[in-house]
């Protein structure tokens, strides 16, 4: 087979990597544990989990030499077993790998999990190694997962195919997906603790051909997972990542990430872990953002977040209600909600009216509501209490703060009364609602003993874990709630000029003449190209001036002297000016001089960049970014994948740090952020309608001062490396 062959073979069978595809994997009948050896622990774990679960008899074991093993006989290859088998699990070395996938393949068995390492992890060695990996799989018609891992565990039906320790008996609602399979253990560990059950483990190595968005799009499917646990590292193939999500989205099923790679150190640890090319976090954060998908950064959030998901499903109202025994508990919430941007809403009249028929007079009714001493003379207090307020219509879910024992002390639990109590309000909430454990307790036997009797059907663990966990559900029941709207003007509707024409780097009389025919505002301006056309251009004008030099050599004019500024329009202003910039053009080498733009002063207002780059990864981002000349001192920025639409960059303005001065702040006048999220949007449209050959299209400033709306600067940057047309 040629490479032209093998490459064509990867590629049709990677287009078969479906969700209904991967069901013989991930619900196999039977199972070849490939390598089969007494002295392997990868083996003795596998083997040991696939007879717990109760599928000895439908597990295989296969060693070359046909030693027994495990204390059972063995066949010295697949095509012996005999019978038709669905999962090849190959702890072989790497030496032996592509033999092993081959004799698999003859056997009839069509899904492989390939534990080895020493691939894409381990330099450009490895990763030829891969290639031909996952070229030899293609060809034979089989489907990989890892290689680099430890395997999977469905628990839904029951099939273990992994050699990680310590696996759960009962099934729960949250996948839960990793590049690290070590690191899956202690999730698991947790996940235990903090009562999150699970559907799935998949641990994914370094997804040679199935990816977490493959893993993902099957899990979409499967009706007892309803949401989804994720550790990355890199997000392998964005096309299908992001299809799966939002199919996850349209599901009502959450998708909870951890991912790695935010420092330099870690996008090397990586690298060095699975062979993982991190990408730009920034632009992660912002297709996350985006697509819906919960980013978290512990593995305790990560679980929790997922579990409250999955209990809780979409929101109605992003809005918190609170209701707790504890006044101090009250306090940590409240400034809890503060620091992570959770919603504690102000009652409504109607709401208050009816607690303070429950509280006593000495009682505070406000959100969080603390019921008091009083509820532990009258535990039904907790009971009205939630249902009150689960039915005011600013509240999406209430948390009820309280204590749940996890301790058997080998009698009922003292404190049952108020957990029955909560139990009832629970049933009776008119929407969704949690119990919080005030720390973070474990979940035992005990505790759900307790929580079964008092009918408690959920318990989040601990005041800070409970209100992220509350706010990332509400977020994400915002940002999927509907799905991604598109620009009615879309970037169809943009005029562009000609493919040959778009090359090099456009100098900002080229910018401004695309803007301007994009219907883009652009400050009004003069082209010269002598002192004398300066002068007679800067009369015309009139008030003070701003003279720049235009050269497609110099992007950054401020920076080598190029701009003057505040320049009066007498004529020897002007001159000097003029002279002044056109001297620094020259000064930067041959052929750097060019002409020079004059256009009226703008003062006051705020001035923004807005811009959009070509990231290698995800295609065309939008930024906006306040500071003008001053981004990179202030570094506050919103990023978003294209398209974006008016009421998107909106939003992105809404994240600014100093979103403030659009308001007004200091007396300013406060900014038209419609008209100004339109102009925004334009420019996304502009850049989107350019497609592949755009590298760069930055707005720097964009000047805003009530309704008007400028461009001020722009510069253009083409993915082609020729010369700019003259």
């Amino acid at each position: 087979m040629t490479a032209g062959m093998a490459g064509d073979a990867a590629d049709d069978v990677a287009s078969q990597i479906t969700g209904e595809r991967l069901t013989s994997l991930f619900r196999p009948r039977s199972v070849a544990l490939v390598g089969a050896s007494d002295k392997s622990t990868f083996s003795l774990l596998a083997y040991r989990n696939l007879v717990e679960f109760g599928l000895g008899d439908r597990t295989h074991l296969v060693n070359r030499r046909g030693a027994t093993t495990h204390g059972r006989p063995t066949v010295t290859s697949c095509a012996r077993i005999g019978e038709p088998v669905d999962v090849a699990y190959l702890m072989v070395p790497q030496a032996a790998m592509l033999a092993a996938l081959h004799d698999a393949a003859e056997a009839g068995i069509r899904n492989a999990c390939v534990l080895s390492s020493g691939y894409a992890e381990a330099g450009e060695v490895g990763r030829a190694a891969q290639a031909e990996l996952v070229e030899h799989a293609a060809a034979l018609g089989v489907v990989l997962l890892g290689p680099n891992h430890l395997g999977f565990a469905n628990f839904t039906d029951g099939v273990p195919v992994c050699s990680v320790p310590g696996l759960p008996r009962h099934p729960g609602p949250v996948a839960m997906l990793s590049h690290s399979g070590a690191s899956s253990s202690a999730m698991l560990d947790f996940a235990a603790i903090a009562n999150v059950g699970l559907s799935y483990l998949v641990t994914l190595g370094n997804e040679a051909m199935i990816t977490a968005g493959h893993v993902l799009d099957f899990l979409v499917d499967d009706p007892e997972t309803r949401a989804v646990a994720m550790f990355m590292e890199t997000v392998r193939d964005p096309a299908v990542f992001r299809r799966a999500v939002r199919r996850a989205a349209a599901a009502g099923k959450a998708v909870v990430v951890l991912k790695a790679g935010s420092s330099a150190l870690s996008a090397r640890t990586a690298a060095a872990h699975t062979g993982a090319l991190v990408g730009d976090d920034r632009v992660i954060s912002s297709i996350f953002a985006d697509l819906g998908v919960i980013r978290v950064d512990s593995i305790e959030d990560m679980l929790i977040s997922a579990g409250a998901a999955a209990a809780l499903g979409r929101l109605d109202r992003p809005g918190i209600g609170i209701v707790s025994i504890s006044g101090g508990a009250c306090d940590i919430v409240a400034d809890r909600a503060e620091d992570l941007g959770a919603a504690l809403p102000e009652l409504a009249a109607p709401t208050r009216d009816a607690l303070a028929g429950i509280m006593p007079a000495y009682g505070t009714v406000q959100n969080p509501l603390d019921v008091t001493g009083a509820a532990v003379i009258d535990p039904t207090i907790f009971t009205r209490a939630i249902e009150v307020m689960s039915a005011d219509p600013s509240i999406g879910v209430v948390g009820i703060i309280n204590t749940l024992p996890w301790i058997d002390p080998g009698q009922p639990y003292h404190g049952q009364v108020f957990v029955d109590a909560i139990g009832a309000g629970m049933q009776a909430a008119a929407g969704p609602t949690a119990y919080i454990n005030q720390v973070m307790l474990p979940v035992t036997d005990y505790t759900r003993a307790s929580m079964e009797r008092g009918q408690v059907p959920y318990v989040l663990p601990g005041l800070r874990q409970a209100m992220v966990a509350l706010r990332n559900v509400a977020w994400w029941s915002e940002a999927t709630r509907t799905p991604p709207a598109v620009a009615a003007d879309g970037p169809a509707a943009v005029p562009v000029p000609a493919p040959d024409e778009r090359r090099g780097h456009w100098p900002e009389d080229a910018a401004r003449r695309l803007l301007s025919d994009a219907g883009i505002p652009v400050v009004p301006a003069r082209l010269v190209s002598s002192a004398d056309e300066a002068v007679k251009a800067a009369a015309g004008i009139g008030g003070p001036l701003a003279v720049k030099i235009v050269s497609a050599d110099i992007m950054h004019k401020s920076d080598i002297g190029g701009v003057r500024l505040n320049v009066p329009p007498d004529e020897s202003a002007v001159r000097e000016a003029y002279l002044a910039v056109t001297a620094a053009a020259a000064a930067v080498g041959p052929g750097a001089a060019a002409d020079v733009l004059i256009s009226p002063m703008r003062t006051g207002g705020t001035e923004l960049l807005v811009g959009a780059v070509r990231d290698s990864v995800w295609g065309t981002m939008l930024a906006v970014a306040v500071g003008g000349i001053f981004v990179e001192v202030l570094a506050d920025s919103a990023l978003a994948p294209l398209p974006v639409t008016a009421a998107q960059a909106r939003r992105m303005l809404g994240t600014l740090r100093g979103r403030a001065l659009l308001d007004g702040a200091r007396g300013g006048t406060p900014a038209d952020l419609g008209a100004l999220s339109a102009v925004i949007a334009r420019i996304g449209d502009l850049a989107a309608a350019l497609g592949d050959d755009l590298e760069s299209l930055e707005v720097n400033p964009l000047w805003v001062d009530g309704a008007t709306i400028e461009a001020l600067d722009a510069v253009v940057t083409w993915t082609s490396t020729r010369g700019a047309p003259s």
